[in-house]
């Protein structure tokens, strides 16, 4: 009995009245409109799994706070006609920060004139591509001239380029310095003159304003500006700045991050020539699912081309020139997931909505069906 009223009580909460089988009236329309909407409910349930196992980025813009630390370009370029004794790297920045002539983490590979390495061994940017008989016998206590550039000894070629460099003066006559002839400088020079040559490694930068280049001759500091050394040269020597930029990249490249210079070759037949890329870096984060924080850097890029040749009317310095700016905002992207709960939300939104949707169809064609059996059985009765 105690039951039987429990019982009771629980059927007043009952919201989902059943009618009896014997009133219950099953038709055509209704089980093709069963049939469509469980087609539905399967697809839209398919998608909402779908996209609640799809990992999404959300992106947020924020200010840079690592400006004053330092970031590291990395680089792989190809000049096919090039010889690596006339390639000079250099950065510079508007903080006021020089590396003329950089001779540390970046390295030159010759090649010859159909692209095959000459040496199995790449040298330093800066150290000489000339080299001579610098070992051959000298008299006891021998002391090089430096022809006035410095006082003390210069008992190679290298050291008294070096010399000069430091006091500002172009050399331009090898063939009067004594070391030089020893070395056999100028032949080798002529020797070299049709190779090409690789450059490739990092350097580091400051997170500000700069730009990175290669250009011909010997780069030094003279009355606070910078100067190329080219009167050895600029007369015997087209400079054919045709290159293959294989890789340039702010940061470790990373296999997600398109590179827009990555793979770009540019070709020119004019001997003086100017190429500028002018790249807008913006620092990266991403910040994974499992907590890892990733740091890189994406960049885009605008080209400008300068002709310097005899009678463009341009005076300019031949070579290929990187322009960055660095951008002051962060950009973090963080991965995201629907919760399980959403999951669950969505899936019974789709259920219900659907087959409440199907309801008012079915009901509007099974009422739309009864009105016109009664107006067909009118008209057969009159």
């Amino acid at each position: 009995m105690f039951q039987r009223k429990i019982s009771n009580s629980f059927k007043k909460f009952d919201a989902y009245a059943k009618p009896l089988d014997d009133f219950k009236v099953k038709t055509f329309s209704g089980g093709a409109v069963t049939i469509i909407s469980s087609a539905i409910i399967i697809f839209l349930l398919i998608s909402e799994f779908l996209d609640y196992r799809t990992i999404h980025m959300e992106p947020l813009l924020t200010v840079d706070k690592a400006r004053k630390e330092r970031m590291s370009i990395y680089m792989n370029i190809t000049f096919p006609h090039m010889p690596c004794y006339l390639l000079s790297v250099d950065v510079m920045d508007v903080a006021g920060e020089q590396q003329n002539d950089i001779e540390h983490d970046v390295y030159k590979t010759r090649l010859d004139p159909y692209g095959n390495v000459i040496e199995s061994e790449a040298s330093f940017v800066g150290e000489s591509e000339i080299e001579g008989d610098q070992d051959a016998e000298l008299p006891p206590n021998y002391c090089g001239s430096c022809y006035g550039a410095r006082r003390g000894c210069c008992n190679s070629c290298d050291e008294v380029k070096e010399a000069y460099a430091a006091k500002g003066w172009s050399f331009n006559s090898p063939g009067k310095v004594e070391q030089c002839v020893r070395e056999g400088y100028s032949s080798k020079i002529e020797e070299q003159k049709n190779e090409g040559c690789n450059v490739h490694g990092v350097v580091n930068v400051n997170k500000v304003a700069g730009n990175f280049h290669f250009a011909p001759g010997k780069s030094f500091q003279q009355n606070g500006m910078h100067v190329h050394d080219l009167q050895q040269f600029y007369k015997s020597t087209d400079f054919d700045f045709s290159h293959i930029i294989h890789s340039i990249s702010f940061g470790k490249s990373q296999e997600k991050i398109f590179n827009p210079l990555d793979n770009i070759q540019k070709e020119t037949q004019i001997s003086r020539y100017q190429f500028q890329y002018f790249l807008k870096v913006v620092s990266t984060k991403t910040v994974y699912l499992n907590g890892d924080e990733e740091q890189s850097n994406q960049y885009s890029v605008t080209e400008h081309d300068q002709d310097f040749s005899v009678g463009s009317g341009s005076y300019g310095l031949p070579g290929v020139f990187f322009n960055f700016e660095i951008s002051p905002m962060l950009v973090t992207y963080t991965q995201q997931r629907k919760s399980f709960t959403s999951f669950l939300t969505g899936v019974c939104a789709i259920v219900g909505g659907v087959f409440t949707v199907a309801g008012m169809i079915d009901s509007f064609i099974y009422s739309a069906e009864k009105r016109l059996k009664k107006k067909i059985e009118l008209g057969k009765a009159s």
